[in-house]
């Protein structure tokens, strides 16, 4: 695919940022047991995101259904929405912390599928690209997150 993205795409996508570092900032400047709390909101935002990038696979299978290898795109797009319930699964077991891992996991497994998927045109033209810069904050804000609460920090703003 030759298309480009529009400009809103780059917007709303950037926008999607936001709820990450909201509520990293907001975890990681609370005290117990609100920062738990505000970890749980983190991991149900990535898990919902996470549903969304497989998502976004099913709709570009969906509008050229003769699409190449279309059951196997289908299936991958299943598999974010799969790793974001075991996040919730695991946060609200009381692990947090390998939920949050299960994330930057997935997050960066989607990106390197996605890689393979614009190698073989299935893609938009500069959805990849949109896709690295929007993977790379996510992880590092849900990277900084889980590190500091391993370590026990807090920030103070």
């Amino acid at each position: 695919m030759n298309t480009r993205l529009p400009s809103a795409a780059v917007l709303v996508g950037a926008a999607g940022v936001l709820p990450f570092l909201g509520l990293a900032l907001a975890a990681l400047s609370r005290g117990e047991p609100e920062a738990t709390r505000l970890v749980g909101l983190l991991v149900g935002y990535g898990a919902v995101i996470l549903s969304f990038l497989g998502a976004v696979h099913w709709g570009l299978v969906l509008a050229t259904p003769q699409a190449d290898r279309a059951a196997l795109r289908l299936l991958l797009g299943v598999l974010p929405a799969l790793a974001g319930w075991v996040a919730l699964w695991l946060d609200g077991t009381g692990v947090p912390a390998l939920a949050l891992a299960l994330l930057i996991a997935a997050f960066l497994v989607v990106v390197g599928v996605e890689r393979s998927f614009a190698d073989r045109g299935w893609l938009p033209g500069g959805y990849l690209w949109l896709r690295y810069m929007l993977t790379l904050a996510v992880v590092l804000i849900l990277a900084t997150v889980l590190t500091l609460r391993l370590l026990g920090a807090r920030i103070v703003l």
